[in-house]
């Protein structure tokens, strides 16, 4: 007997997902080695914009919830030019739009940001 049409729908969903998870994993580990073999970089910028993104995440079995915040801080540098990089709670708190000084950063990877 051949595959029943759940069995074919089961198999090209169970294939889907998990052909999505491992290009997520490639990503992130292309993206990881492309920071850290740029070089570390210390530009003068003015901080223009601050913004977050909340994470609600249900889990089914339990009927708990999570979330989880992440930050993000738009740098503009001398050319014009505007990064907008992920910090961590602590330093989204102390930075403030409008702030000038020194940023450090490695490719996509925040590093730290100096008044001046």
């Amino acid at each position: 007997m051949g595959f029943g049409m759940f069995e074919i729908m089961f198999t090209l969903t169970f294939v889907l997902i998990f052909g999505m998870i491992i290009v997520t994993i490639i990503k992130q580990i292309g993206e990881w080695n492309k920071n850290n073999h740029s070089p570390r970089l210390t530009v003068p910028s003015t901080i223009v914009s601050k913004r977050t993104h909340v994470s609600r995440h249900h889990n089914a079995n339990t009927g708990g919830c999570h979330t989880s915040t992440t930050y993000y801080v738009t740098f503009q540098v001398e050319s014009g030019d505007r990064m907008e990089l992920c910090v961590d709670g602590r330093e989204y708190g102390m930075l403030i739009e409008g702030d000038h000084g020194n940023l450090t950063f490695q490719g996509t990877r925040y590093l730290g940001f100096e008044r001046t």
